[in-house]
């Protein structure tokens, strides 16, 4: 959630849409706000959602899409570890996202409360990552480079 508020609101250190969204462009990402208003709704959202314990693999789901989009654009060729700005974080994240996702939302979470725990079977949490995969192949393959800069 923390992470996704800094590209949504620009809240503790980050930098809000806009320069998240220029962020983007430079990644290929465009429109880069556009982009960068997904990535930050999805993690923001996906963060909350899996803070409460509620819709089932929705939220773990979010976060994932948004981690490996993350490695794919930005963090894979930098190598693992984080001080070398690799995907060690990123994958930290994925990890704990799928556990919540496949082990349940819990004893204490909203859709426990609500008698909800039919969202978190297995085949649907599968079927929901599945989507998840193909969701972050389209948005790798939109990335393209920019436009030429005019000569003048």
């Amino acid at each position: 959630m923390a992470h996704g508020s800094q590209k949504l609101f620009g809240w503790f250190g980050g930098h809000g849409i806009t320069g998240t969204g220029d962020f983007f462009e430079g990644l290929g990402f465009r429109p880069g706000k556009a982009f960068a208003a997904m990535a930050a709704i999805g993690e923001t959202f996906g963060g909350f959602l899996t803070l409460l314990g509620v819709g089932g693999a929705l939220g773990p789901v979010l976060i994932v899409i948004v981690m490996l989009t993350a490695i794919g654009s930005v963090h894979y060729n930098k190598g693992f570890f984080i001080s070398s700005g690799g995907w060690e974080l990123n994958s930290a994240y994925i990890a704990a996202a799928v556990a919540v996702a496949f082990g349940g939302n819990g004893l204490y979470s909203v859709d426990n409360w609500l008698g909800l725990q039919f969202l978190t079977d297995p085949a649907q949490v599968a079927y929901a990552f599945a989507a998840a995969l193909i969701i972050v192949g389209i948005n790798l393959l939109t990335r393209r480079p920019a436009p030429p800069a005019a000569n003048g």
